[in-house]
């Protein structure tokens, strides 16, 4: 018989001292070696187990073997253990990690240069090198990671210098705000943020290593999502390649060259970004200067970078 998501989850549940989420579920099964037992994973196998998990409490109700015992952030048991209480530090204390945000920026910026959607070369914006702002003036204005997609590989050189003389330019400006974690308690917050700092561009996106589960968090970005068009994408340390988009962002096809004019004129790193684009849109074809971010080259550098960097799940 088929061994299932589902009962992965009661298999570590039955031996969990106290509540877990759906990623400290799958972080055990993968030390219990239980995920060998599973006949196929699929490319997202934690989202998978969060999905079954959920629904299986929602349709079944009492006769689920599981029970959410908390909401934010939610964590599960099971009923035959109803007793296990949620600890203080699960509710209030989040792990720190030993990594930050901006370790995590050459890992999306190799997948986006290689995603055929973006297919686009990125620059980091260096929030520090700012001019000096009364407190609060700059808050939410630059955004992590910008970059830019050329037409150089699009269309033909003919083409392009059609397009050129009818001052047609298919030039594509992309904004990313990164995180590690986004769950209920941090939602709106990095939401809106993001709606402050990317919106300017042709596609603005929220960028996180890990995500709630929970259906009614995915609900909620849904609704965030349609409301002001910020998008969403998963990414994926350990192969950038699958990295996913889970909600396309609105495509502006006029630019707000307001907040362009300002990034520009507060930072140096936008406005060489900047430089970078009018320089190979001059010269017709792409000219990669130490103003864009580098990528991985090979699965063995960015295991290398990993490990230097102490890049974990």
């Amino acid at each position: 018989m088929r061994y299932t998501f589902l009962e992965l989850a009661k298999e570590v549940l039955s031996v969990a001292t106290q509540p877990l989420s759906v990623s400290e579920i799958w972080k055990r099964a993968v030390d219990m070696n239980l995920v060998s037992k599973l006949s196929s994973t699929g490319q997202t196998p934690e989202a998978t187990l969060g999905a079954r998990m959920y629904v299986d409490v929602k349709n079944s109700g009492e006769n689920s073997v599981f029970i959410k015992v908390s909401n934010r952030p939610a964590l599960f048991t099971l009923r035959e253990r109803p007793n296990l209480t949620v600890s203080e530090p699960q509710l209030k204390k989040e792990r720190k990690e030993l990594f930050k945000e901006r370790d995590l920026h050459k890992i999306l910026s190799s997948y986006v240069f290689s995603d055929p959607h973006f297919n686009c070369h990125t620059t980091t914006i260096f929030h520090e090198k700012s001019k000096r702002k009364m407190k609060g003036q700059n808050s939410w204005l630059h955004p992590d990671i910008v970059g830019v997609r050329f037409p150089f590989s699009d269309y033909g050189d003919e083409t392009r210098q059609l397009m050129n003389s009818m001052s047609i330019n298919t030039c594509k400006i992309f904004s990313f705000e990164m995180k590690i974690e986004l769950n209920f308690s941090t939602l709106r917050e990095y939401y809106f943020q993001s709606v402050s700092n990317s919106s300017w561009a042709n596609e603005g996106y929220l960028v996180a290593l890990k995500y709630d589960q929970d259906p009614e968090f995915k609900d909620e970005i849904r609704r965030l999502n349609n409301a002001f068009g910020i998008g969403f994408i998963k990414l994926n340390i350990e192969d950038y390649f699958q990295s996913e988009i889970i909600l396309s962002a609105k495509i502006n096809d006029n630019l707000d060259w307001n907040t362009i004019d300002r990034l520009s004129e507060e930072n140096e790193d936008f406005r060489n970004f900047s430089d970078s684009i009018v320089g190979n849109l001059q010269r017709g074809k792409l000219d990669i200067d130490k103003h864009f971010d580098e990528t991985f080259n090979n699965p063995e550098e960015l295991s290398a970078y990993l490990k230097d960097r102490k890049i974990h799940m």
